[in-house]
């Protein structure tokens, strides 16, 4: 199959080429830094703009995962531009081009979160749930599906990936916990009640390779491990994994104070299942926080990058 990626340089970006290439796949990378793609995707082709691709050979799939890192700063005025522009706009991009090509894909695996939900405290959530839209980063999400959602008028099957933070032991938030908990400085945040979806990387990877090849699946899925946890229970569940106490946690009002409007990331609270991916038939390869966490952070194990290629 060939298949286009934009964002392949990214975590999950890098999983899937290591995994699509391990099966022959013909790959192709839109990045700001083409020059990097081979080294970091397995070997895939770079190209710096679409313009590259006029004339070649059409590809049976797209897959938009292209953004910049929304929590590694505050969402100040410029930061959100960058952020709206590596999602929105890109994917306005993306879907324009689509649009020009004489064969477009068959399918489009877009890229969303699960902030797309916004805070909702305690009420259960699927796919069908409302969006939230009542803070920076669920109007983020719902204007970039929108943007995706357009190619379906070209007649490509879209796929919107509501993703939960995804842990890996080579990258994400987990290597960012590790230090602080392994050194008894880690515990809840906030209250410690609100929900919190997660998911494994080789799942993440799992997920996306099954909905291209499933052509009933379309619309949004969310992609989170059905085992939904709290942030208190998820911070005991590292302590324990890295047999470490927890004795400490954060107020609340110091992550508002801190953080900003971007505090929802860490004080939001989303009681989400992956409905729709269990309906279909997809098996979780890590449905279970405590195994997830122990095969992550055991100290021989492998990346979960690399496991995903296996």
């Amino acid at each position: 199959m060939r298949i286009l990626l934009t964002g392949g340089t990214g975590l999950i970006g890098r999983a899937l080429c290591r995994y699509w290439q391990a099966q022959g796949h013909d790959l192709v990378v839109w990045s700001r830094t083409p020059e990097r793609v081979a080294r970091l995707c397995a070997g895939a082709h770079g190209i710096a703009t679409l313009r590259e691709l006029d004339g070649a050979a059409p590809f049976e799939a797209v897959i938009n995962l292209a953004g910049a890192p929304i929590a590694d700063r505050p969402w100040s005025a410029a930061r959100r531009e960058l952020l709206w522009r590596s999602r929105v706009d890109l994917t306005r991009e993306l879907v324009d081009w689509l649009g020009r090509c004489e064969r477009p894909p068959r399918v489009l695996v877009s890229g969303s979160a699960t902030g797309w939900y916004g805070d909702r405290g305690q009420e259960p959530l699927d796919e069908d749930s409302r969006a939230g839209n009542d803070d920076f980063g669920s109007q983020l999400c719902v204007a970039w599906e929108e943007e995706a959602r357009r190619a379906e008028a070209l007649g490509v099957r879209v796929v919107l990936l509501r993703t939960a933070p995804v842990f890996a032991s080579d990258g994400g938030m987990l290597p960012r916990l590790r230090l602080p908990f392994s050194m008894g400085l880690g515990g809840r945040l906030g209250s410690g009640r609100q929900w919190m979806p997660w998911i494994h990387l080789d799942d993440v990877v799992g997920l996306i390779d099954f909905l291209l090849h499933h052509a009933d699946c379309w619309g949004a899925f969310n992609a989170c491990a059905p085992d939904i946890v709290s942030n208190a229970d998820f911070a005991r569940t590292l302590a324990a994994t890295l047999r470490r106490p927890m004795f400490l946690s954060v107020p609340a009002w110091v992550l508002r104070m801190a953080l900003g409007e971007m505090s929802v990331l860490l004080l939001g609270s989303q009681r989400l299942q992956p409905r729709r991916a269990l309906e279909a038939g997809y098996r979780f390869r890590f449905p279970n926080l405590e195994e997830a966490l122990a095969g992550l952070l055991v100290q021989d194990a492998h990346p979960a990058s690399r496991q995903s290629a296996d």
